[in-house]
């Protein structure tokens, strides 16, 4: 179908073979809209870009200057959208539909990559829908959502659906490796990541995971019931949390330094630094949030752990914790407060 090269637009996806061969065959013969679902860190951002970029050549070769900048994320024919604000409301829909209108800049197509669109509001989601059915013809639209929530079910029958799995945790541990990490940090880091490649790289320069792993696991026999403890424990966790953002900071320093050298070089028109900005407050914002959530699978386990070994008097107490945690993990979705959640949660879990 495509020609073989040394290397392909598809490196950066991984564990996603079934998902890879679709995109490839699509992209033969196009249809207006693909919806690509699965969890974060399933590299579906990567296939987007790749996608993108086959989309645009034509060929597998991402040495070429346009799939070069697609995958970069700089191609003026790839308009790749975040949101703005905690959910994807209709003013930032009437701009897709703006966007999507206008003419490609450089070829005959324009790819618009919507990332996110869970969070998509009803408002939002009937206006998209008009353009759905009734697209520009220039314009191939990429969906992605970590799951189809009510606001998104007519926009997925509007579109091809592309599944995307969890990574497994050998591939993550692997993928890791290649990169340079150690054996134990990478399996360290995998384990922790739950199938998440983006988190798993955050991971594997973080020397406190299995300390933060080790507090939550904790948790359950160091509640004593009283609203101070919980408030101390909240505390405690919160900072090895705020802690446990260091290697991303990190790494979100090296990509503003780099955007301020190529503004020096080349201007700021265009720069996308407020892009960046907001990009960075999401990811750490999402950083928070896995962390959050892996501590709370561990504390769930803990729980098992003390049922299966029979070290509480009363088991229900047991699976009423594990049932608190899941709802807490649930509640994530809709955005809270993390540290209130986390001291109503603690307050009404049983000491083992």
């Amino acid at each position: 179908m495509f020609a073989e090269y040394a290397r392909s637009v598809w490196d950066g996806v991984v564990g996603q073979a079934r998902a890879v061969d679709q995109l490839t065959r699509a992209a033969v013969s196009p249809v207006h809209a693909y919806l690509f679902v699965g969890p974060a860190g399933s590299t579906k951002h990567e296939a987007a870009r790749a996608f993108a970029a086959l989309l645009l050549t034509g060929h597998d070769d991402p040495e070429a200057r346009d799939a070069r900048l697609a995958l970069a994320g700089e191609h003026p024919d790839v308009r790749e959208v975040e949101r703005t604000g905690a959910r994807i409301a209709k003013e930032q829909v009437s701009e897709i539909i703006r966007t999507a209108s206008l003419a490609p800049i450089e070829g005959s197509r324009k790819v618009m990559v919507l990332h996110e669109f869970h969070l998509l509001d009803a408002d939002g989601a009937a206006r998209l829908l008009k353009t759905l059915e009734e697209p520009p013809a220039s314009a191939v639209f990429l969906v992605l959502a970590d799951q189809v929530p009510p606001e998104l079910v007519t926009i997925a029958s509007r579109c091809v659906r592309i599944e995307f799995g969890t990574i497994p945790e050998a591939t993550v541990r692997d993928v890791l490796i290649a990169e340079g990490a150690s054996l134990e940090s990478a399996e360290q880091a995998a384990a922790g990541a739950e199938g998440n490649l983006t988190r798993a790289r955050v991971l594997v320069t973080d020397p406190g995971l299995m300390a933060r792993r080790a507090a939550f696991a904790s948790i359950p026999q160091r509640l004593d019931g009283t609203g101070s403890n919980v408030v101390a424990l909240c505390t405690e966790l919160t900072s090895l949390i705020e802690a446990a953002a260091a290697p991303l900071a990190a790494r979100q320093v090296e990509e503003a330094e780099a955007l301020e050298a190529r503004v020096a070089a080349v201007g700021e028109r265009g720069s996308g630094r407020k892009q960046l900005e907001e990009r960075h407050k999401r990811e750490l914002r999402r950083h928070r949030v896995d962390e959050l959530r892996s501590g709370l699978a561990v504390m769930a386990s803990a729980y098992r752990d003390a049922l299966v070994q029979q070290r509480l008097t009363r088991p229900d107490a047991a699976v009423h914790a594990v049932q608190r945690i899941h709802q807490s993990l649930d509640a994530l979705d809709r955005n809270p407060n993390e540290a209130l959640l986390l001291q109503s949660l603690l307050l009404d879990l049983p000491s083992i």
